[in-house]
């Protein structure tokens, strides 16, 4: 994370990567496509993300959040049909839920929450800029950016994207398309769905464009930390950089990526299809909101890990053994606290921060408790 010289300076170390900062950090988090209740893969993401902001506080760096809500998804439209509602209705209940989880698990609300439906005249401009530039092409009323080149650049070869854009719903059997991995910026209307007008027709935004939108609107060409889970890299991630790198002739679209380790159950990722969802609203009827969000924390913020209730007794009993060390008034004094700051700077390494914490108590341990969001 972040170092600070004598002259004021500030560095971060995210994954690896250095990055300079002054005064203020730009944090894009992917949000949710609010269409069903909170689970603990959610709740991971998100809590890792709150932490990054709380140890930039820490720091002497002020974190400006970004968070999207993507209400404008295919996915959502069917599970409003389902419902009987109409598309932005039913996301706005469904956000309040995922709103009140979020506190209850003390993740702060973000500085700016753009959500997508309100942000359709700007993917026609993005889509139009694109069009200008050459990186994308019309046809049958929908606009497509050109991704052949996108797989190569995350490091994947041709199968492996295919097979994840299948996956993701970005149609790779398009016969519009030049490209199996070209994506739409803009789709022409389908029954069942929302549409506006635009020079091409009626129609809706691509998912990737929605993001590049907003997260540009709010930022401008480039941000310091892109941030959401490890599933997210290709292709949303991978496309939206690139999207907006088209757009702006900006390069790095983002400074550094913060991709946050995926939740499993018995190896197999959480999905409402697979029947396998840890909903965080049952968690935290049995147990305290620090003991789950411990439980999130301690390991490195990268590692997928497998979900087992388990977990949640030595969360709890290291929750309660900082407590108790930070009940400790004579100890953990400046060099603790300086040593903990380093610890937290070298790319959020909690488990060694709880563990310097537990020993040497006092203020050290206090000043971790707050910054994990723990008191």
């Amino acid at each position: 994370m972040t170092t600070q010289t004598a002259a004021g300076a500030a560095g971060a170390v995210i994954a690896g990567r250095r990055v300079e900062l002054l005064d203020r950090a730009r944090v894009y988090a992917c949000g949710i496509t609010p269409y069903d209740v909170t689970h603990l893969g959610h709740a991971a993401t998100f809590v890792w993300i709150d932490t990054l902001g709380r140890v930039l506080r820490l720091l002497g760096v002020q974190p400006e959040v970004c968070r999207n809500v993507t209400d404008v998804d295919d996915v959502l439209d069917a599970a409003a049909r389902r419902a009987g509602a109409a598309y932005d209705e039913f996301a706005a209940i469904q956000q309040f839920g995922f709103d009140r989880d979020m506190a209850a698990i003390g993740v702060r609300s973000p500085e700016h929450e753009p959500r997508a439906h309100r942000y359709v005249a700007h993917v026609i401009r993005l889509a139009a800029g694109l069009l200008q530039t050459g990186a994308a092409y019309q046809r049958g009323g929908g606009v497509y950016f050109r991704g052949a080149g996108v797989a190569e650049r995350a490091g994947l070869d041709r199968a492996q994207a295919l097979a994840l854009s299948t996956e993701f719903g970005g149609r790779p059997g398009d016969p519009a398309k030049d490209d199996p991995l070209d994506v739409a910026v803009w789709q022409a209307a389908e029954s069942g769905h929302p549409a506006w007008e635009s020079p091409w027709g009626h129609g809706r935004p691509g998912w990737h464009a929605e993001c590049v939108a907003m997260a540009m609107s709010v930022f401008g060409p480039a941000m310091d930390v892109h941030a959401g889970g490890a599933e997210l890299r290709f292709p949303h991630h991978a496309y939206h950089a690139a999207m907006a790198e088209s757009f702006t002739g900006v390069r790095p679209y983002a400074r550094a990526w913060f991709h946050t380790g995926v939740v499993t159950i018995d190896g197999a990722k959480m999905a409402k299809s697979a029947g396998n969802l840890v909903l965080l609203g049952d968690l935290l009827k049995e147990h305290p909101a620090g003991a789950v969000r411990l439980m999130i924390l301690d390991r490195p913020w990268a590692q997928g890990w497998d979900y087992r209730p388990e977990l949640l007794e030595p969360a709890a009993i290291r929750l309660e053994s900082l407590y108790q060390a930070a009940a400790r008034q004579r100890s953990g004094g400046p060099a603790a606290v300086a040593e903990l700051r380093r610890l937290l700077a070298t790319d959020l390494n909690v488990p060694a921060a709880l563990d310097l914490a537990a020993e040497a108590g006092g203020a050290a341990a206090r000043t971790l408790a707050s910054v994990l969001g723990l008191t």
